[in-house]
């Protein structure tokens, strides 16, 4: 099913300001809310959605990528869909923020209430590049990958605290997360220093992660590369980015591809393009000739008499894997003019010139017709 454009969603003209956004998706969100509307499927996936549209028309930069360009100005920008940085900011939007907290078990994004009252946020997702051969990127491959990341202490079970010490309510916040501040008429709010907007404070942090719940370890994981993925395109591999604080859920890793260029094949959506050369006599008479396709197969191609220098030939089928079909293969044939000849081979040219009478002053013909020949 087609995306629906992002104004259209959240019902807002293409001028409309930041609290017009935010004040049409929250009437959404609370319209479409899984815990107003238990098992509706429907209504699940106007809330992505309207989530999704939000994400975008909330940041600027975002915005003006998908202004300028559509859907393909925000690929690979967080708007396909890491639904995190919008639920960091749903206090803002909807003020009590506690009765939204299924929210971030269907998304795995932001954070959510622990037990004792704690916030259990989610960890940082991670960035891992990799250049692949073309001929893996057209017909898919597995690569093996190491990179660091955080996971849950193994001592304090992700908690911090050692021997299972409990937490207390930090003494500087009482327990907000936020430390306000009078200037003037205005009252600013800030995080807390003492417990970094935890609320709460380790009492006997763990000696082996010193409080942090998590250790930097190296992993080493297979990454399935899908057959025809394009340069430039992300593999997504869940739960394989940091681990969360207080025991949050991991973040995600997200791979990136970059695929080198061949020496012989190009592509073009889901074709494959190479160039063959052939002689004057194959492209004079015709003949059958024998080309290696990109997955080492010998096929034989039937050459017309009389095709011109870089006509294409179509080959069904041996082009780049698309679902349930397969692109094609497009040849481009190049006549190749000896340097040398030999003897023999300039008397028969010479001889060929004569029966068609090569040495008269030809015709010229217009720029047009060379085009379409």
């Amino acid at each position: 099913m087609a995306k629906r454009d992002y104004y259209d969603v959240l019902g807002v003209q293409k001028n409309a300001s930041k609290d017009d956004i935010k004040k049409a998706y929250r009437k959404l969100a609370i319209q479409y809310h899984p815990d107003k509307n238990p098992g509706d499927k429907p209504a699940e996936e106007k809330f992505k959605e309207a989530t999704e549209a939000y994400e975008v028309l909330a940041d600027d930069q975002k915005k003006a990528a998908y202004d300028q360009f559509g859907f393909a100005g925000v690929e690979g920008m967080g708007g396909g869909h890491d639904y995190s940085s919008v639920f960091r900011g749903f206090e803002d939007i909807f003020g009590d923020f506690s009765s939204f907290s299924s929210i971030f078990d269907m998304f795995g994004g932001g954070f959510r209430r622990g037990t004792s009252g704690e916030r259990i946020r989610q960890g940082a997702n991670l960035r891992y590049d990799i250049e692949i051969p073309f001929k893996d990127a057209v017909f898919g491959t597995k690569v093996e990958i190491q990179f660091s990341h955080n996971e849950s202490c193994t001592v304090c079970k992700g908690s911090g605290a050692a021997n299972g010490a409990g937490k207390k309510t930090c003494p500087v916040c009482q327990g907000s997360g936020q430390v306000r501040h009078s200037q003037g008429f205005f009252s600013v709010a800030t995080t807390c220093h003492k417990c970094g907007g935890e609320g709460s404070v380790i009492e006997n942090p763990c000696k082996e992660c010193g409080g942090s719940g998590t250790q930097k370890k190296r992993q080493k994981i297979m990454v399935t590369i899908p057959a025809g993925i394009e340069d430039g395109r992300r593999v997504v591999v869940r739960q394989q980015g940091d681990a969360g604080p207080n025991g949050g859920p991991a973040g995600d890793l997200f791979v990136f591809i970059r695929v080198k260029p061949h020496e012989y094949f190009e592509r073009q959506d889901v074709d494959l393009y190479c160039a063959v050369p052939i002689s004057i006599s194959q492209a004079s008479l015709g003949a059958d000739i024998h080309v290696t396709t990109l997955d080492n197969k010998t096929i034989k191609v039937k050459v017309p008499a009389g095709i011109q220098n870089g006509k294409m030939l179509r080959i069904r089928g041996e082009g780049v894997p698309a679902g349930s079909r397969q692109g094609d293969l497009y040849i481009k044939l190049m006549i190749q003019i000896p340097e040398k000849l030999s003897r023999r081979g300039r008397e028969l040219l010479e001889e060929l010139a004569k029966i068609e009478g090569q040495n008269d002053s030809p015709k010229p013909i217009s720029l047009s017709q060379l085009s379409e020949q």
